[in-house]
């Protein structure tokens, strides 16, 4: 039963961070306007970000292409979910460290 907590409490010490950054990320999200349109699990009017992460999970220079997307806006990409409805541009209302922090916290999500 010790061994048992010991493992419980060193799961939880190694998830604290990870919990940490998540919060971290919604709330950059919060006060940049992004739940607006998205959220982790559903389609709002944009596409879930869970999603979005699976999506370009393995694909070679896709942090690059999103914080392009996001910081440039656009449409296209999602075209089934958001029935063509574009996405703004959020570049220069939210600083490039942001988006690039907002894109990180997307891309991580399982």
């Amino acid at each position: 039963m010790k061994n048992q907590w010991y493992v419980l409490g060193v799961v939880a010490l190694l998830a604290a961070p990870i919990v940490q950054a998540q919060e971290q990320g919604l709330d950059l999200a919060r006060k940049s306007g992004c739940l607006a349109c998205h959220s982790v699990e559903n389609k709002v009017v944009g596409p879930a970000w869970s999603d979005v992460a699976n999506r370009y999970r393995n694909e070679a220079g896709a942090r690059i292409q999103l914080i392009s997307k996001v910081k440039s806006g656009g449409k296209g990409n999602w075209m089934q979910v958001t029935g063509g409805i574009p996405m703004p541009p959020y570049s220069p209302r939210v600083p490039d460290a942001d988006i690039e922090a907002l894109v990180d916290f997307i891309l991580a999500l399982e």
